[in-house]
């Protein structure tokens, strides 16, 4: 059981954005950084991928967090590290490999991954221990077999294989007119011919990949007819592309195409799927380096222009973007274009744990934003779905939010949930005690009672870009209504719920995902009643941190409000709940605070003009021994009295109390006898003549002795 918390308040190229902010990249061959500081590679066997990462011997930094991520059609089923490694999956879908001997620049590092789908591009981040991005970027994986047999072809000089293809930009090009050539899955590292027919045109090498791209050009003294495009090695293996070529069209081939970029948005936000445009000079490449706040690069990445000047690119924000503002500094080498722009969420509020998993006796740590100003209900529920906590932040005008949760040897372990809800605003979030927190699905209404005029929104949590079937069961147990729905990349849907049509009563939402099911409650068009409240708890005596169940019944279907009071009249909770077709109510969601002031406290339970009081006592622990406070203080007719009490004394045993005034000199002396428990309590009758002010008790049994202050008025 979670027994504490503490909370405190305290264009450019728009796929830059991307890159830097974690994006979910969508790298094509036609796409290469100028400067690799690192170079991924995977090899996949249907679901099955293996990817290495080189350190490049040019980066002067370590790493020692690799971040890998899919897209939004594709998750992770399970994931192996080379020894020495640790990898966690977060609930965004994020696999985060970190280790404590990082990888020293020329050395490899390889993971293996298990998909939903076979070989899917993965998307990869590269860190440094300070968390500074070296390098990000997304490796298609090969087929297996295929490399294997590049592998073995390059030491044996073959350079093309029967799965060696190639292609020309543009596709049909005229004669004198200059062309991209791109080709994938020829021999690693190999030198190789571009012929026209019979005509050597261009040498080049392939890369590590067995890929390559290069620019050349159709002589012009080539005949306007067909022709065989070919890739030919060393021992006269080739692969031919045959096609007609077009007459010249007589356009210079290095035509002056300023750079551009299209409207960048001040402000992008996380989840958004966002395009951007420009123009360059024709076959050539424009680099971009991007800079955080304090000026200090983030990374730099490089994007071709095909041979009409154009390029484009588009992209979704991850969900986990570093918020904030930046810079990208856009070049071809003539020209310099500065633009800046601001990621922000666009959630009202977002709150996240500084790690997915923590082990029992720490403390969970949360940061994030919520909006500046106003209130924050944090309410947290333990593995078996009770509610271990809730609090109340009055949050300042900076909107941060850092949320501290002590956690003992003897917490539960499992996957927490914490609730964060202003108004109608509402952030769901799940973190792992002891364990990776699993896939949970979660659902909740935005508040309790709605007319029928109005739509509930239900915030709905679960597994990034997961399909959840929706059940909605009227107050009778018939099914209302059902809906399927695709959760966001984050994992999150705020789904609206029409409730035209919907009849007075209790409504049940039930969202289902494979064998996993969760379900809340919500009602329509109740009223506060005029029928008699009757309510209890199930015991008399609490201690600090033990939770009160509260059972009770008035009319049926009836809207009622509870209050938990302290001794001095403090509202310290307080929470709306409904009578059921039965009139039954039952709320087990509250808490004495584990700082309680002992003394007796209130239950108050209304609805409309009707009420209730319950009173519970809290005695504090009693392994602290002696224990005396002033229950209440009363002016009657008679005079004032106040009431001593206490516990934790010696069994059977008097308990001497005496009581002293500013100057130490005693006012009066009482005895109390103690009960089978070690409880006691006795009335003090103030004399008439005793003056207002503050005044020292003192209690005594044959062992301890204890003392307190109090105001008398």
């Amino acid at each position: 059981m979670l027994n504490n918390m503490y909370l405190s308040s305290r264009g450019g190229f728009l796929f830059l954005v991307l890159i830097v902010s974690i994006f979910a990249v969508t790298t094509i061959p036609e796409l290469y950084s100028q400067e690799e500081l690192v170079t991924a590679k995977s090899i996949g066997f249907e679901e099955t991928t293996i990817i290495e990462f080189e350190n490049s011997n040019d980066n002067t930094s370590e790493i020692d967090t690799f971040r890998i991520w899919l897209g939004s059609d594709s998750n992770f089923k399970s994931f192996k590290t080379e020894r020495g490694w640790t990898g966690q999956k977060t609930p965004e879908g994020v696999i985060v490999f970190t280790t404590s001997n990082p990888v020293q620049p020329g050395e490899v590092v390889k993971f293996g991954v298990k998909t939903d789908k076979p070989k899917p591009g993965i998307n990869w981040k590269a860190l440094t221990d300070t968390d500074q991005q070296i390098a990000t970027g997304k490796t298609l994986a090969s087929d297996s077999s295929s490399t294997e047999s590049n592998i073995e072809a390059s030491e044996s000089g073959t350079g093309v294989f029967e799965s060696s293809s190639f292609r020309l930009i543009p596709e049909k090009p005229s004669v004198g007119a200059s062309m991209r050539v791109t080709g994938e899955n020829f021999a690693a590292n190999h030198k190789l011919d571009f012929y026209i027919d019979n005509k050597k045109i261009d040498s080049f090498e392939t890369d590590g990949d067995g890929r390559f791209m290069f620019t050349s050009s159709v002589p012009k003294d080539q005949t306007a007819d067909r022709v065989d495009f070919k890739i030919v090695d060393a021992k006269g293996n080739e692969k031919a592309i045959s096609l007609r070529l077009g007459e010249e069209t007589g356009i210079a081939t290095t035509e002056n195409i300023p750079l551009t970029i299209s409207a960048i948005p001040s402000i992008v936000y996380r989840g958004d799927t966002v395009k951007v445009t420009g123009t360059g000079p024709p076959g050539k490449s424009v680099t971009a380096t991007i800079k955080d706040e304090s000026d200090k690069i983030v990374t730099t990445i490089a994007v071709n222009v095909d041979l009409n000047g154009k390029w484009e690119y588009e992209g979704l924000v991850a969900v986990d973007a570093p918020l904030g503002k930046q810079t990208a500094e856009i070049t071809d080498g003539v020209e310099t274009i500065l633009r800046t722009w601001t990621v922000e969420s666009s959630k009202k509020i977002e709150i996240l744990p500084i790690k997915v998993r923590f082990e029992p006796g720490e403390t969970i740590i949360f940061n994030g934003t919520a909006k500046p100003n106003e209130e924050l209900e944090i309410v947290v529920e333990d593995p078996q779905g009770t509610e271990v906590y809730s609090e109340f932040l009055n949050i300042d005008s900076s909107g941060v939010v850092n949320i501290e949760l002590p956690t003992f040897q003897s917490s539960i372990e499992g996957t927490y949930v914490l609730f964060a809800s202003q108004g109608d605003d509402i952030d769901i979030v799940i973190v792992g005690l002891g364990q990776l927190p699993e896939e949970k699905i979660v659902v909740k209404p935005d508040k309790l009672n709605y007319s029928t005029s109005e739509k509930a929104l239900l915030e709905i949590k679960g597994p990034p870009s997961a399909t959840v079937s929706l059940l909605i069961v009227d107050p009778s147990d018939k099914n209302k209504f059902t809906d399927t729905i695709i959760l966001g990349p984050d994992g999150q849907s705020h789904y609206e719920l029409d409730l035209n049509g919907y009849g007075s009563g209790v409504y049940t939402a039930v969202l289902t995902r494979g064998n996993a099911q969760t379900s809340d409650v919500f009602s329509v068009g109740l009223q506060t009643g005029s029928g008699e409240i009757n309510a209890k708890t199930t015991k008399e005596t609490y201690q600090p941190g033990e939770s009160i169940l509260i059972l009770g019944d008035s009319a049926d279907n009836m809207l009622l409000t509870i209050e938990l009071i302290d001794p001095d009249g403090n509202v310290l909770k307080t929470k709306d709940t409904f009578t059921n077709k039965d009139g039954i109510f039952s709320v087990s969601s509250f808490r004495i605070p584990v700082e309680a002031k002992v003394g007796t406290w209130t239950i108050h339970v209304k609805s409309g003009p009707n009420f209730d009081d319950v009173k519970v006592t809290v005695q504090g622990n009693i392994e602290e021994g002696l224990v005396v406070f002033v229950d209440k203080i009363e002016v009657t007719s008679s005079g004032r009295i106040v009431t001593i009490k206490g516990f934790g004394a010696e069994i059977s045993q008097n308990v001497v109390i005496t009581i002293l005034d500013q100057s130490d000199v005693e006012v009066t002396e009482l005895r109390a006898s103690t009960t089978g428990t070690g409880e006691f309590g006795i009335p003090w009758i103030v004399p008439s003549d005793v003056a207002p002010g503050t005044y020292t008790l003192k209690a005594k049994d044959p062992v301890t002795e204890v003392e307190i202050t109090f105001v008398l008025k």
